[in-house]
C-alpha cells in the first residue's frame, strides 16, 4: 500500500499528451466492441434484450482480468480482507431487512394515452438537462406540469409519477405462489452481513476487518441504456469494512496523506462552486469527516490509475441530502467523465450499523460481537462500502485506452498490461516455411504455459501488428529466418513500436517482469 503517491506521479507523466482527437461517443464504443469481440447483445439473432449482454472471447478474459487484480488488491494484498461468495437467490427477509423491499424504487412516468413507461430522472435530466437524482413524486410532478413534459412517443401528458421496485421476482420450488416468492439478488453487499460472524469467526478476524464479494446482481431498470453503464444483469465488487463503533480512527491513513484527488463536496455543488483538486490531509476533518472514508477513498481511486485509468477523468463526489440512501450517514461518489456526462464509478457509503440492526430485528438473532481490544461485545460499523459495477470499470479501462495512432493509421487499444485479454503475439515471419513455423509454434507451445497469447499467421506481419495493437495485446513476437540460426526473435512492443532482439529462452522471465 505504500505505492500510491508512486503510482499517481507516474500515471501523470503517461497521461500527458493530448488525446482529443480520440474521443468517441458510448456507441461507437459499443460498435468497436462488437467487432473485435469484447460484446454482443445477448441472442442478437432474436433481436437481442434490452440491458442484456454477452461478453466475447476478448471480452471475457478483460472482465476476468478486471475481477482478478481488484481481488489480488483489495483480499490478497491484505491481511484484515477475506473473501465470500453468497448466493444469487437467498431468504426473502433478507430483502426485507435491508429495505429493498420497501425502498429499492424509481420513480416512473407512465404515458396518459400510450402508456410508454419511463424512468422519471433520466427523463427529466435528459430534456431540462438537470441533475434529477434524489428528486420526490411532488417535485417530479411540479417540473413534469411547470415544464410542459410531455410523452416522447405520442406527445400526451403523463399520469403523476409512481413508484417502480427494481428487484426482479421468482418463484422457489413447484408452487407458484406469494408464499414461496423470492427475488434475485439486487447487489451483492447484503448476503456479506447475515455471515460476517461466522466469516468473523472462522477466519480468526478482529475488528477492524473488511469482507470482499464478486458477483451476479440484477436490477429492472425501467430503462436501460448507454451500453454496458445501465443493465438489468452486471457484476459487483464490493467490499464491507466493518470497525467499532467507537473507534473511527484508521491506522492505515499516514499511506494516503499525500494522494490528490478532484473533490466534490455536497456543500460545493449547492453553493455553485466548481470542483476542487487537494490532497487528502487538506480534505480531512473539513470535507471528508472520517479518516477511513479519506483512506477507501484514495485507495479505490489509485486502483483505477494504477491500471491505466486517466485521473484527471475522475472525481470523488459527495452525495447531498436529498439523494442519500435510505441506510447512509455519509455517501460519496467515485465518478468518471464518461462521453455522456461525470456519471457513478463507484459508491461508497458510511452506512453504519443499519444492516446488522436490521437484520438483528428481523431474524431475531444477535449481530453482536466481542471486541476483544475493548473488551465489550458491539454491533459493528460499516464505516465504508466500496461498491462499483465490473462493467462500468471495465468501460473506463476501455475509453482510457482507446486511441487512433494517426502515424499507423489504426487503433491502439493501450490496456495495461495486466488487463489486456491477450499477452502476446506469436508470428512466423512467413506462413510457408516450415522451419519457421515450427519454430513458431515451438514458441507458442513455450508461452502458452504461462500466458495466455494467440498465434497468428495470417495476412501480412504489419497487417498483424494493426489487428494486434487493436486489441490491445503488450508484445508481438515474430519469428524469421535469423531464428533458425540463433534462436532469437523479435520483439516489438505495442505503444512505442520499438523492437528488440532477444533469445527464446529469455522470453519468459521478460513477459512477466513487463506485464507485472
Amino acid at each position: 500500500m505504500k505505492i500510491i503517491v508512486r503510482f499517481m506521479a507516474e500515471n501523470k507523466e503517461n497521461k500527458s499528451e493530448d488525446n482529443s482527437e480520440n474521443k468517441i461517443t458510448i456507441e461507437d464504443m459499443a460498435i468497436f466492441c462488437k467487432r473485435k469481440g469484447f460484446v454482443y447483445k445477448s441472442a442478437e439473432i432474436y433481436g437481442g434484450l434490452s440491458g442484456f449482454f454477452d461478453f466475447g472471447p476478448l471480452g471475457v478474459e478483460l472482465k476476468n482480468n478486471i475481477k482478478k487484480e481488484w481481488w489480488n488488491f483489495h483480499v490478497h494484498s491484505r491481511e484484515d480482507v477475506v473473501g465470500i461468495d453468497g448466493s444469487i437467490i437467498t431468504n426473502p427477509r433478507v430483502w426485507k431487512a435491508s429495505g429493498h423491499v420497501d425502498n429499492f424504487a424509481d420513480m416512473m412516468l407512465v404515458c396518459t394515452k400510450c402508456k410508454t413507461k419511463i424512468r422519471a430522472d433520466h427523463f427529466i435530466e435528459d430534456k431540462l438537462k438537470i441533475a434529477a437524482d434524489g428528486l420526490k413524486a411532488g417535485e417530479i410532478n411540479i417540473l413534469v406540469k411547470e415544464k410542459g413534459l410531455k410523452c416522447p412517443q405520442c406527445k400526451s401528458d403523463f399520469k403523476e409519477v409512481n413508484d417502480f421496485n427494481l428487484m426482479f421476482q421468482t418463484n422457489v420450488g413447484s408452487e407458484v405462489d406469494q408464499n414461496n416468492t423470492a427475488y434475485l439478488r439486487p447487489e451483492t453487499a447484503q448476503l456479506i452481513f447475515p455471515n460476517y460472524k461466522l466469516v468473523m469467526e472462522n477466519s480468526r478476524l478482529s475488528l477492524p476487518f473488511g469482507i470482499a464479494q464478486i458477483g451476479k446482481a440484477f436490477r429492472n431498470e425501467i430503462s436501460p441504456r448507454d451500453f454496458l453503464f445501465r443493465c438489468r444483469e452486471f457484476e459487483q465488487m464490493e467490499l464491507e469494512y466493518f470497525v467499532h463503533p467507537k473507534n473511527y480512527s484508521c491506522p492505515y491513513l499516514q499511506e494516503v496523506m499525500d494522494y490528490d484527488l478532484l473533490i466534490y463536496s455536497a456543500e460545493m455543488q449547492e453553493s455553485g462552486t466548481q470542483p476542487k483538486r487537494m490532497k487528502i490531509k487538506e480534505a480531512l476533518g473539513k470535507i471528508i469527516k472520517t479518516e477511513w472514508h479519506c483512506y477507501w477513498l484514495a485507495l479505490e481511486h489509485n486502483w483505477f490509475v494504477s491500471l491505466g485509468a486517466n485521473p484527471e477523468k475522475i472525481r470523488i463526489r459527495q452525495h447531498i441530502a436529498t439523494e442519500k440512501s435510505h441506510y447512509a450517514l455519509d455517501t460519496w461518489d467515485l465518478e468518471y467523465e464518461f462521453p455522456f456526462g461525470w456519471k457513478e464509478l463507484q459508491g461508497m457509503a458510511n452506512r453504519t450499523d443499519f444492516d446488522l440492526k436490521q437484520h438483528q430485528l428481523i431474524s431475531g438473532k444477535d449481530m453482536s460481537v466481542y471486541d476483544e481490544s475493548s473488551k465489550e461485545k458491539v454491533i459493528p460499523h460499516v464505516i465504508a462500502e466500496p461498491s462499483q459495477g465490473v462493467e462500468r470499470a471495465f468501460l473506463v479501462f476501455m475509453f482510457d485506452a482507446y486511441q487512433y495512432d494517426f502515424a499507423r493509421e489504426n487503433i491502439v487499444l493501450k490496456l495495461h498490461p495486466k488487463l489486456a485479454p491477450v499477452k502476446a503475439g506469436i508470428f512466423p515471419l512467413v506462413g510457408n516455411k516450415k522451419e519457421v513455423v515450427e519454430k513458431a509454434r515451438h514458441v507458442y507451445e513455450l508461452l502458452k504455459k504461462h500466458f495466455y497469447v494467440q498465434y497468428d499467421s495470417s495476412a501480412s506481419i504489419g497487417r498483424r501488428y494493426s489487428r494486434a495493437d487493436e486489441i490491445g495485446i503488450p508484445c508481438c513476437i515474430t519469428i524469421d529466418f535469423d531464428t533458425l540460426n540463433d534462436d532469437t526473435v523479435t520483439v516489438r512492443d505495442r505503444d512505442t513500436t520499438k523492437q528488440e532482439r532477444m533469445r527464446i529462452e529469455e522470453l519468459v522471465d521478460y513477459l512477466r517482469e513487463k506485464l507485472n
